[in-house]
């Protein structure tokens, strides 16, 4: 992308990536395209694309690191419900409260991850600690507490910066947490517990997707400029660019 479609100066994009409307070009979050021409694959798209090398680079370590051993963790399958759940949630709440801007990354659906673990630890805290295996498995879960806690806290402080979605990251913990009630909720060994807890969360999967939806469709004006990203933008920028768009016809 960044050869087909130049870097982009670092005023316009800090990360060192392309112009935004590449990344509008190639799949980004656009609520104006996801609400007016039903472009709703945008609400998945973003996670495979990031504004540039650093962006790129923050997010695959973290992937690299934490994401690998929760997949060990988890298996494949779980991993991928989590995460692919936590993206989509993750788009939708930027759609509602930050509709006016182009997004990209996975932050969100990693930040989606975090959000499961702290569902997995809420859920598994139902089981005995009177043997010397749950005393242990209790105080493992309590380090992966404190340690959830502590990046969701960190990342979300840093999510108020210039440049940054923090809507995405907070969508994604939400619906990452929402979808590890149900998915962790099947693991509780009594079965009265395991009933109770993967009925609720169903029922906050459905009253967070549904919320936001909702807000989404009934409630969201992203403004009509969005529709040219590249126009958008050159308001903005005099030394914008315009080097990925579709030619009349195409």
């Amino acid at each position: 992308m960044m050869i087909q479609c130049k870097v982009a100066p670092l005023n316009i994009n800090p990360m060192i990536g392309p112009y935004p409307d590449a990344l509008d070009y190639w799949g980004g979050k656009n609520a104006y395209k996801i609400l007016n021409e039903g472009e709703y694959y945008r609400l998945l798209t973003p996670i495979l694309l990031h504004a540039g090398v650093l962006h790129l680079v923050g997010n695959v370590a973290v992937q690299l690191d934490q994401g690998a051993f929760y997949e060990k963790e988890w298996g494949s399958v779980v991993w991928l419900i989590i995460y692919i759940s936590s993206a989509i949630g993750s788009s939708i709440l930027s759609c509602c409260f930050m509709p006016d801007n182009v997004s990209v990354g996975s932050s969100g659906a990693v930040m989606g991850l975090f959000g499961a673990k702290l569902a997995e630890v809420f859920c598994r805290a139902c089981e005995s600690d009177k043997s010397q295996q749950g005393k242990v498995g209790h105080f493992v879960r309590k380090e992966q507490f404190t340690e959830s806690m502590c990046a969701v806290t960190l990342v979300m402080l840093f999510s108020f910066v210039p440049f940054v979605d923090w809507a995405a990251h907070l969508g994604g913990v939400l619906a990452g947490f929402c979808a590890g009630m149900v998915c962790f909720s099947c693991y509780i060994q009594t079965k009265p517990f395991l009933m109770l807890w993967f009925f609720v969360g169903l029922g906050l999967c459905a009253t967070f997707y549904g919320t936001t939806l909702a807000y989404m469709f009934n409630e969201v004006e992203p403004i009509e400029d969005l529709d040219d990203v590249c126009g958008y933008y050159q308001q903005f920028f005099d030394d914008y660019e315009c080097n990925c768009q579709l030619e009349d016809g195409d």
